[in-house]
């Protein structure tokens, strides 16, 4: 009997921190050995001595001990054989797998979320598991409204509308209370009324505060008066902890403070707040959450979260980590960009200079070049560095995968020079909607001698070369004059003397485009007429230039918002 409990109580203070859950050893040895249940009382004396006894013990000795008496329950966890894109997570079961995002409201989805999300969706999507969205709003001092409906709208877009189920921690306050009044009746969790500064410094010096011993019914009235009498910053509920400790954060850190500040949900019918690791201990449990996949500034959190789901005998999920990802360059700061929008210094979370998930989409990007974003850099638990310019490569490369075969050409001429073509000849010329999808139709223009090209090839091209509009014909320049050469492709690319290509708008075939380019300017400009039949939202390619977004769409003129190359 006690060699089962010994391994038992072993392996449960190596998986939680040197924590164990009595009742989780009691558990595993009736597994073991079912004869033992016709004399419970002993085994429970037995598991008090044994837990006594290993307390002591040093992480090596535990280990060793372990070893010793049952090393199968040393051997690291298989992987499972399951194929996909990314590296198999642990004691992953398909069809059981379910992983999360859980973001604060304070402001809409970023790139730097888009990493994230996308990398535990496209693990669920793997293991045909499920994805779910928790906004975890128990701070109310940090909240902007509006968010609630950007996050859960940003999410779906994200995953093509694959979220499960969005949870809302502010409705979810009776959860959190019942958990925090099981630790306290357990003798697990203590109200602390010291002065903060004080607790900091016994924190320090491994001192135990005086709160902490005081008797259950004690610890009961106090959790009591937090709801009513403790006025803000005079009590928190701590978690009892190893006061030794090497690591101060998880020395009795609190799970429950008092926040009288009006939440945008509740208003102030609320005045007692979970501390972020108890609510997410409580909602990983009650969601089934089996992975938690996030970066490795969490990983304390995730050992906290994991020794209170102990205390109240839960199974925590398996918890992995990502390198901490600095994307140089990039203002993603919610609160910042909050505040210069409120300054009119951004014209909203849509705006086309900043990296917020609202104004990307506006601008044609695809979730898909996000999603193949995170898969490049899986879960790795790597530093990485990703300077502005080789994440947008990057993104921008992967976006072009999906929008190149959506997107029709075009031409387009900004800054427009009206020029006359001496000897053209009068044709409608015929071209590709799309090279690569003859069936999708021709463009046709007709084109006579009058043609508009932009200001910038018309001061570029020279005299004494064969230039060529893209398409229709080829041309000199003959004392500043263009004149009319030949209509082959063949002639130009035979040309000693080769020049420009060019785009070009026959003059009465034109309808008026402007660009509104990457850093917040407007380019003026026109399209040919056949852009007339697009619609907001359709993708196209400027021939020669760029890939553009319709945004919008008026009697004879069209808006697009700048892609990328």
């Amino acid at each position: 009997m006690r060699k089962t409990i010994l391994q038992h109580a072993l392996k449960n203070a190596l998986d939680f921190g040197g924590s164990i859950n009595s009742k989780v050893v009691l558990g595993l040895t009736l597994r073991d050995k079912p004869e033992l249940k016709t004399d419970i009382p002993a085994i429970v004396r037995e598991i008090e001595n044994v837990i006594h006894e290993i307390k002591s013990y040093s992480q090596t000795k535990m280990k060793a001990e372990l070893t010793k008496i049952a090393p199968e329950l040393r051997k690291e966890k298989k992987e499972p054989t399951i194929e996909g894109p990314l590296k198999p997570l642990p004691n992953a079961i398909k069809g059981k797998v379910i992983l999360r995002m859980a973001p604060s409201p304070s402001g809409p989805l970023h790139i730097g979320h888009a990493y994230g999300a996308s990398l535990n969706y496209e693990y669920a999507k793997m293991y045909g598991g499920k994805f779910i969205v928790r906004i975890e709003d128990t701070n109310p001092e940090n909240i902007y409204e509006p968010a609630y409906k950007f996050i859960e709208n940003d999410a779906q877009w994200l995953t093509e509308n694959h979220v499960d189920t969005v949870f809302i921690q502010s409705s979810r306050l009776g959860k959190y209370y019942d958990a925090a009044e099981q630790l306290v009746q357990k003798g697990k969790a203590y109200v602390c009324t010291c002065n903060v500064d004080t607790w900091r410094t016994m924190k320090t010096q491994n001192e135990r505060c005086p709160c902490r011993p005081l008797n259950a019914k004690e610890q009961q009235t106090r959790y009591a008066k937090m709801f009513g009498e403790y006025a803000e910053g005079e009590a928190v509920l701590r978690l009892k902890t190893d006061i030794n400790d090497k690591n101060p954060a998880m020395r009795d850190f609190s799970i429950m403070r008092i926040n009288e500040h009006v939440h945008p949900k509740t208003g102030t019918k609320n005045r007692v707040w979970p501390m972020m690791v108890l609510a997410v201990a409580v909602d990983d449990h009650e969601m089934s959450v089996t992975h938690v996949l996030n970066g490795k500034e969490h990983a304390d959190n995730a050992k906290k979260e994991a020794i209170i789901m102990n205390y109240l005998g839960w199974q925590p999920p398996e918890y992995k980590h990502w390198g901490r990802i600095n994307f140089e360059g990039f203002r993603v700061s919610a609160s910042k960009t909050r505040l210069a929008i409120e300054q009119k210094k951004y014209t909203g979370w849509d705006d086309i200079r900043i990296p917020f998930l609202l104004a990307l989409r506006r601008r044609g990007y695809q979730a898909g070049a996000f999603r193949r974003y995170a898969l490049e850099i899986g879960l790795s638990l790597n530093d990485k560095t990703v300077p502005i310019e080789e994440f947008w490569k990057n993104v921008n490369a992967f976006n072009k995968e999906i929008v190149e075969s959506k997107a029709n050409r075009y031409f387009f001429v900004d800054n427009p020079v009206e020029i006359s073509l001496k000897d053209a000849p009068v044709r409608t010329v015929e071209l590709d909607f799309h090279p690569d999808f003859p069936k999708r139709g021709k463009r046709k223009l007709k084109v006579e001698k009058e043609i508009h090209i932009s200001k910038n090839d018309y001061t570029k091209l020279g005299e004494g070369k064969v230039h060529r509009f893209m398409d229709y014909c080829n041309f000199e320049i003959v004392k500043k004059k263009f004149v009319f050469v030949s209509e082959p492709y063949d002639d130009f690319k035979s040309a000693k003397n080769k020049g420009m290509i060019i785009h070009w708008v026959p003059v009465g075939e034109e309808i008026d485009v402007d660009v509104l380019l990457e850093d917040g300017k407007f380019v003026r400009g026109i399209g040919e007429k056949t852009m007339k039949q697009l619609n907001s939202g359709d993708i196209v390619q400027l021939e020669r230039r760029y890939f553009a977004r319709v945004d919008t769409k008026e009697k004879n003129k069209i808006i697009l918002w700048y892609l990328h190359k």
